[in-house]
């Protein structure tokens, strides 16, 4: 059973007769009547009942007319879809994040794609390192975005993201009221240090600081937002991470002037044996470069 035969079968009941359907589809009738015993073949039976000068179907081909198409409408809609995933406009783009990063430009990103690509799936997983790397391998993620530098030669940079990392405090915070705030004065005056967004950047940051254990919080991003939001605590952070709570006032930026500037380095990546990427991923990565522009240093 081929859709040349589907297609046959319901121009001859639209149109009414042998003939006028083989004008229609510029076919020879004798074309028309092989494709017809070949359908009738496969459903076991005559479709229509011979005879008169007007087509009728048999019992059985009107039990199997809807069907038929049916078929014929999901596999014209199957056609358009492939269509428009070829051409970007459908098509689902898969992203594995570590946690830190689901903020920030991600977010603005998906939300852009999603205006410009409404047909579009979007799937985002969040994990560490390892588990971002796993989701590539198996396939449930075709993007990665994850700390840089980083060691699996598998993978494939697609581009990099550095940001510096700011402290803030909430205005009534003992720093904030300093006209200059050094190393010591983080040690001794956060109380608590949130350690947000872990890594490299930040680590280099603590070998300034010494911060006491019993006096920091290690938390995700939106926690360390919300206790900022209410006054208690400082961190070292990225700027769109914490971008709202700056506009607003509920946080303000201090300048460490001992510490050295310190950034945040990311990188989206891919595994560098995959195929090439699906259209929709394409622009997807072009709408992440063009938000993350404005507040990242970008490297192709």
């Amino acid at each position: 059973m081929d859709t040349e035969q589907l297609l046959t079968l319901e121009r001859i009941v639209r149109e009414g007769s042998f003939s006028q359907a083989a004008r229609a589809l510029n076919l020879s009738q004798p074309t028309m009547s092989t494709r017809i015993q070949a359908l009738e073949e496969e459903v076991g039976g005559t479709l229509f009942a011979r005879g008169g000068r007007k087509v009728a179907l048999t019992e059985r081909g009107e039990s199997f007319l809807p069907y038929a198409r049916r078929a014929l409408e999901i596999l014209a809609e199957g056609k358009e879809v492939a269509q428009l995933t070829q051409e970007g406009k459908r098509g689902r783009v898969t992203i594995g994040t570590l946690e830190s990063f689901s903020g920030g430009f991600l977010p603005t990103t998906i939300a852009e794609f999603h205006h410009s690509h409404p047909e579009v799936e979007i799937f985002v997983r969040t994990g560490h390192s390892r588990q971002v790397e796993e989701m590539l391998y198996d396939g449930i993620t075709r993007l990665g975005l994850i700390g840089w530098p980083f060691l699996n030669p598998d993978l494939t940079t697609l581009l990099r993201f550095r940001e510096p990392l700011i402290f803030v405090a909430p205005p009534h915070h003992p720093l904030a009221q300093q006209s200059h705030v050094l190393a010591e004065d983080v040690h001794i005056h956060a109380s608590p240090l949130l350690l947000v967004q872990k890594g490299f950047a930040l680590s280099e940051i603590l070998t300034h600081i010494h911060p006491h254990s019993e006096r920091t919080m290690e938390l995700p991003v939106h926690t360390a937002r919300e206790l900022l939001r209410q006054g208690i605590g400082a961190a070292f952070i990225t700027r769109t991470a914490i971008a709202e709570e700056l506009d607003n006032g509920q946080v303000v930026e201090i300048s460490v002037q001992d510490i050295p500037s310190s950034y945040r380095e990311s990188a989206l990546v891919r595994l560098g044996r995959s195929q090439a990427l699906p259209a929709a991923s394409r622009d997807f990565i072009a709408i992440l470069r063009q938000q993350a522009g404005t507040n990242y240093q970008i490297n192709a």
